[in-house]
């Protein structure tokens, strides 16, 4: 039998694509001619306060791009950086089984910004899976640094043995490994399965479930 009550799991490179990663930004700078370096060297000094929801999109925007005239609007930049999004199916099945068998609390622990972190739990229903959504835009906090987890346990008041964070890159596994929280390095669907099954954690048939 599993002694784990509780199933943290990444959002962004787990069950769906990044959401504003360094591939978008360099797909932005070609899709509206803008110069790689310039706006690399704006984006860095606002990926923190975007995250940790300190500015909206908006705002980021402005600081961005929108502090002169573009021949494209901010709506249709912002389009853009939705449709970025996508789903993986086999980790949405994954986590749809976990959930569905009603044995483990599900919650996030997620870098995004705001405005993305809920369109893309909108979007993609993620409220059918989580219990909560402990995210970096939410708690002002930011992986990989370890107060983000430490928060998740004083708010889901969970010991950290009795739980397993799950996530696609590895410094981020550092810190919850530290203060004694089990961990899983996410590379697919599959791979995920087999692991959590070394913690007694099974997927069953949904139909039963």
């Amino acid at each position: 039998m599993s002694n784990i009550s509780t199933i943290f799991i990444d959002i962004g490179g787990v069950l769906l694509s990044d959401g504003w990663d360094r591939l978008s930004r360099r797909k932005a700078v070609e899709k509206f001619g803008l110069n790689l370096d310039e706006f690399e060297a704006k984006h860095a000094p606002l990926a923190d306060v975007l995250d940790m929801g300190q500015i909206s999109v908006s705002e980021y925007l402005d600081r961005l791009l929108f502090y002169k005239k573009q021949p494209f609007s901010k709506n249709e930049f912002w389009e853009f950086m939705k449709g970025e999004s996508s789903a993986n199916p086999d980790s949405l099945a994954l986590v749809t089984n976990l959930a569905r068998q009603g044995k483990y609390f599900l919650a996030t622990i997620n870098n995004e910004s705001f405005d993305l972190n809920l369109y893309r739990i909108e979007k993609f229903k993620l409220g059918s899976f989580f219990s909560v959504f402990l995210s970096s835009c939410f708690l002002g906090l930011k992986k990989p640094d370890s107060a983000i987890f430490e928060r998740a346990l004083q708010i889901t008041d969970k010991q950290p043995k009795e739980t397993i964070f799950i996530d696609d890159r590895e410094i981020n596994l550092v810190a919850p490994r530290k203060l004694g929280m089990n961990t899983i390095h996410f590379e697919n669907a599959q791979q995920l399965a087999n692991d959590l099954q070394t913690y007694g954690i099974a997927l069953v048939d949904i139909q039963q479930a």
